[in-house]
């Protein structure tokens, strides 16, 4: 999959070198208190996600999101990563994830903007007709970050997960490729 440039970060291709830095952002509690599995992972485990990841279409391989350094515009730095998950080809319907692991990077439009060149991806080259997400109802980081990319709320699963010893509602977010379309028109 070629890389996927924006305008302060790009999105390539995960590989295995990548592993430690997932690893670190993984088994961070911050960083993983709003995602919706239940950690932390041992190297073993990660090495087996990501050979088993690999197996699947190029489509639904994760991806890195960098930095583009301000002083060397050629040099980038790993903040986190995303993929589309269980895309469905008959109805043209893919789910998204999203994770930056670097704390230092959030609260600074580095998701929005991740999640906007997902959206163009999985609308412009993957020919998708609706893209969803799931986030716990408590991030509201996550939430604000989504809609600022054209997601809207379609409902929620009450005490959907359970983690962290309480039960947690988890709501569904989406974007139809009409309504993103306008809704970009509308943006630029």
């Amino acid at each position: 999959m070629p890389n996927i440039h924006g305008e302060r970060i790009r999105l390539r291709a995960a590989e295995k070198e990548d592993i430690p830095n997932f690893l670190r952002w993984i088994n961070d509690e911050e960083v993983t208190e709003n995602l919706l599995f239940i950690p932390p992972m041992s190297r073993y485990e990660e090495e087996n996600w990501y050979d088993s990841m690999m197996k699947k279409p190029a489509s639904e391989h994760v991806l890195v999101i960098e930095v583009k350094d301000q002083n060397n515009p050629e040099e980038f730095t790993p903040i986190g990563n995303c993929q589309f998950h269980d895309i469905n080809w008959r109805i043209g319907s893919a789910e998204i994830g999203i994770m930056i692991g670097e704390k230092s990077c959030w609260d600074k439009g580095y998701g929005t903007e991740t999640m906007r060149l997902l959206l163009e991806h999985g609308f412009n080259t993957l020919n998708l007709h609706r893209i969803w997400l799931q986030v716990f109802a408590k991030n509201k980081r996550g939430i604000r970050a989504y809609e600022k990319a054209g997601f809207q709320f379609e409902g929620k699963f009450r005490d959907g997960d359970y983690q962290h010893g309480q039960y947690q509602d988890v709501h569904f977010m989406s974007v139809i490729k009409d309504e993103w379309q306008n809704w970009k028109q509308n943006d630029d």
